[in-house]
């Protein structure tokens, strides 16, 4: 039964319709938000990050589950190369921030390496044009646990210093796999000049 609640929860994350995201040229809207490093609760602002350089903005359905937890783990990989170009990275979904707290933390995926964000009510996720989908009673996660939020469609925008839309990564339109995420955006942050 967990495993069918699990595949049920990875589908679903997968399955989300395609939405009219925010385009490559058009500004990113600003955001600030509680966020997890580490375990470690902060309130990232998106305004502030960019103050440093490109900052890569990936949401996803869900922490602990299938897709979520390889791209972490990608992002996680590639964290120190996000560095040494000057970007930021913040991974954003509708998690509650207590389960980030976990997540964040967890060496098997974030790792400490970067920060995950919490959009509780989907606010940012629907700033960005992301659809959202409800999870289905019952939905449970890789750790068993079960999934009280919504899911946000897998999309990452690469967002440069002055705050517009560089590039837009979407696992639904452009069937890109979630590990590849990672390694996509770190190529386009490369190619970017170092925006103040």
């Amino acid at each position: 039964m967990r495993r069918l609640l699990l595949t049920a929860a990875i589908v679903l994350a997968a399955a989300l319709p395609a939405h009219a995201a925010l385009k490559t040229g058009t500004a990113a809207p600003d955001f600030t938000a509680p966020a997890s490093l580490a375990g470690k609760q902060f309130e990232f602002s998106l305004a502030e990050a960019r103050k440093t350089g490109p900052v890569v903005v990936y949401f996803y359905p869900s922490a602990y589950t299938g897709g979520c937890n390889v791209q972490a783990r990608a992002f996680a990989e590639e964290a120190d190369h996000y560095k040494a170009a000057g970007a930021t990275i913040i991974g954003v979904s509708q998690d509650s921030i207590a389960r980030l707290n976990g997540f964040s933390a967890d060496p098997e995926y974030c790792a400490g390496k970067f920060p995950v964000a919490s959009d509780a009510d989907g606010a940012i996720s629907k700033s960005f044009d992301l659809k959202t989908m409800q999870g289905k009673p019952g939905m449970k996660d890789t750790r068993g646990t079960e999934i009280d939020h919504a899911f946000t469609e897998r999309t990452t925008f690469v967002i440069a210093g002055d705050g517009k839309i560089a590039a837009v990564l979407s696992t639904t339109d452009d069937k890109i796999a979630p590990v590849d995420h990672a390694a996509k955006a770190l190529e386009i942050v490369k190619g970017m000049k170092k925006t103040p």
